[in-house]
């Protein structure tokens, strides 16, 4: 089975994740800056979340590149992973309504953390179909920049019970963490 088919999927899926991510923002009542102010925290939750699924995105085309094949469980591991994706604008949506509430705030990270497990799982279906000794399993290795990332997002959960932003200080922790280019894939092509 061809993976290009799964790539353009992807592709489309993820576009219109983020086109739907920006519709769901509130035009500001006012003309002026004050309006502009009050709109800020969901526009800086917005660039947050256009930024995770961008590194999504761009993680899965880099382990793309190098998979050689793909077969139905593949298929059904990015299908997950999309799942979780595709709530990104309603929980942004959530938080924005309540003003950064507890519930929302935490539901993000589950979200978020339940992406993070969907792409580990895709990563691993991908791995054992190609085998141990495929360009995909020595460019990941041990995975501790997944596994760091998944332990923020599980750790923030709890905490935005205690204090939201300290929640969304992980999660912008996480994006920066990957921001930092991540050259284990670059390096095996």
């Amino acid at each position: 089975m061809g993976k290009q088919r799964l790539e353009a999927f992807t592709d489309g899926v993820i576009a219109i994740i983020i086109t739907i991510m920006v519709l769901e923002m509130k035009v500001p009542a006012g003309s002026d800056f004050a309006a502009l102010k009050a709109g800020l925290p969901v526009f800086l939750a917005y660039a947050l979340s256009y930024a995770n699924v961008g590194i999504y995105w761009n993680n899965h085309h880099h382990m793309l590149h190098i998979t050689e094949k793909i077969n139905g469980t593949v298929l059904w591991a990015n299908l997950f992973l999309l799942f979780w994706l595709s709530l990104v604008p309603f929980v942004i949506r959530w938080m924005d309504e309540t003003h950064f509430a507890p519930m929302p705030t935490a539901s993000y990270g589950v979200v978020l953390a339940l992406a993070a497990i969907a792409y580990l799982l895709l990563e691993r279906s991908i791995i054992k179909y190609n085998g141990p000794h495929s360009k995909l399993a020595h460019a990941v290795g041990n995975e501790r920049k997944g596994k760091l990332s998944l332990s923020m997002y599980v750790l923030a959960i709890p905490l935005a019970f205690v204090r939201p932003g300290i929640s969304i200080a992980l999660y912008v922790l996480v994006a920066i963490i990957w921001f930092i280019p991540d050259r284990r894939i670059e390096s095996i092509v």
